[in-house]
């Protein structure tokens, strides 16, 4: 074990209440594709915006179509050895919160308390009527949607969309919110896979940093927060292979 894999462990076993922030580096090992990266979906493919969902039934079928092209590989994802220890880390009465950037839903397939977990940018897991906010299976939808090409809609009469948010839509203010609580109150701070490089949710690390509480960064390639001064310890690598190990070193 290195000096800086020491230093994690310790970390961890001295937190009592420890924030987890995920990014899509968590679940490329799941088969989950990345859509910032260098070979990410928006390289190739353009998001549809929200205000065009809502406006143009020709961007409604474009965002069903691009749902409907990753959904088989969203539904059978599994969680990945990151997601696992995560709930371990919850199991050993450690875990505060974890905030995801992901839409992936694995934070809960693995077992992650739903009070435990804030999604920050929604979920691929739920269908979302745009009007009166019901909350539906996606199964049903994307059969009818690849039989028909008709974009579904609700018993209400409301658009349906993936529950994520889209771009140009808000976010959830009450995530905002019990997010920016979690930030406030934990004594450590993680940030796994991610390049903390989509605001405001990339905020939420450093507000806790800011208050003095250690800083964890845990990633493949470069962050928006490499350098800063409150960054505490940087772990360059696999998330995989560096975070449950030492997860496993605490809660064992």
């Amino acid at each position: 074990m290195s000096d800086a894999d020491r230093q994690l462990v310790e970390l961890l076993r001295k937190a009592s209440d420890i924030l987890i922030f995920t990014g899509a580096g968590i679940s490329t090992g799941s088969g989950i594709p990345d859509f910032r990266g260098p070979q990410g979906i928006w390289k190739t493919r353009q998001p549809v915006y929200y205000q065009d969902f809502m406006s143009s039934e020709e961007a409604r079928v474009e965002a069903w179509d691009f749902k409907l092209e990753g959904w088989e590989s969203f539904r059978d994802a599994r969680p990945t050895a990151t997601h696992r220890a995560i709930v371990e880390l919850e199991q050993s009465g450690r875990l505060a919160m974890v905030v995801t950037q992901n839409i992936d839903g694995l934070h809960q397939k693995a077992g992650t308390s739903r009070d435990k977990l804030i999604e920050i940018h929604g979920t691929n897991s739920e269908i979302e009527c745009q009007s009166c906010r019901e909350r539906t299976d996606p199964e049903e939808h994307f059969r009818h949607f690849a039989e028909t090409r008709n974009p579904p809609v609700c018993h209400c009469g409301g658009y349906l969309k993936s529950a994520t948010i889209s771009f140009g839509q808000n976010l959830v203010e009450a995530d905002l919110e019990a997010s920016a609580r979690a930030a406030e109150q934990c004594d450590l701070v993680v940030a796994l896979g991610s390049t903390l490089g989509v605001y405001p949710a990339a905020s939420l690390p450093l507000m806790a940093a800011e208050r003095g509480v250690p800083y964890v960064i845990i990633n493949r390639g470069a962050t928006e927060h490499d350098g800063r001064s409150g960054v505490t310890l940087r772990l360059e690598g696999d998330v995989d292979e560096l975070f449950p190990p030492a997860c496993l070193a605490v809660t064992a």
